[in-house]
């Protein structure tokens, strides 16, 4: 049977990001605003993020290469190539492979509402706050940005793309907190109620892993989750473990 899926796949959190640690800064200062003078698809990885995607590397090039990656895919987004080709730097992956970035992978938008914090929206923008509060952030759509069911549908295309050109190949995402919730909520077939509760009991970490194995059955079979939001391979050498929210806004703002 021919198989439709890739034989592993694995999604990762960028590494701690600048945008990470100025977010925490302003929000134990009070601030409204995140200050950060570059547009979010240029802030870099911190040097503990460096740190983090190393160790990523590391914990997957000791690992045999039936069990590493090889295929690499990332967010166009600086942090998450960054993470990827520092993880790739240490032989977490051939040094030959391609990293193919994918806009479908980028952060989700937060239009209006990107680089506040939390207390931030509810100062500036408190009809969005309202708006969020009654429809939720899986619906609401800030004015120039994106809902989670936006992020859902590009996605839904890259996982046929995914699918068409990846199958029975080993495949490792670098991208974001939110894709890394809706891409299980499309893999798995999630409802909102249940990818929320799963977003409530934490953050992704930063560089947190998520894997998927292939599992035969009807129709080519399916993407089975093994594990989810991993820390043990940045643990290992004990680096510090993350968990901030992303830069804008926040994951449960």
């Amino acid at each position: 049977m021919t198989m439709e899926w890739p034989e592993r796949l694995w999604i990762v959190r960028h590494g701690q990001s600048a945008g990470n640690v100025a977010r925490d800064l302003a929000s134990a200062s009070n601030e409204d605003r995140i200050p950060i003078g570059q547009r979010d698809v240029d802030v870099p990885l911190s040097a503990l993020g460096e740190e983090q995607a190393q160790a990523l590397g590391r914990w997957f090039a000791q690992a045999s290469a039936e069990d590493r990656p090889d295929i690499l895919l990332c967010s166009p987004y600086k942090r998450a190539r960054q993470t990827a080709e520092l993880f790739r730097s240490v032989g977490g992956a051939p040094a030959d492979e391609p990293i193919c970035g994918d806009e479908r992978l980028r952060e989700k938008e937060f239009g209006i509402l990107d680089g506040l914090t939390v207390s931030g929206i509810h100062h500036l923008q408190p009809d969005q706050a309202e708006f969020r509060r009654l429809l939720g952030k899986f619906y609401h759509r800030p004015p120039g940005g994106e809902s989670w069911c936006d992020v859902i549908l590009r996605l839904r295309s890259l996982m046929d793309t995914v699918s068409l050109h990846y199958a029975g190949r080993r495949v490792m995402i670098f991208a974001h907190q939110v894709v890394v919730l809706c891409l299980r909520t499309i893999i798995e077939n999630l409802d909102e109620a249940t990818i929320l509760a799963i977003d409530r009991q934490g953050d992704v970490a930063n560089c947190g892993v998520t894997e998927y194995r292939h599992v035969q059955g009807d129709r080519g079979g399916k993407l089975e989750l093994a594990q989810y939001n991993v820390t043990a391979p940045v643990e290992a050498v004990g680096t510090p473990v993350t968990r901030e929210p992303d830069r804008a806004a926040g994951s449960r703002a």
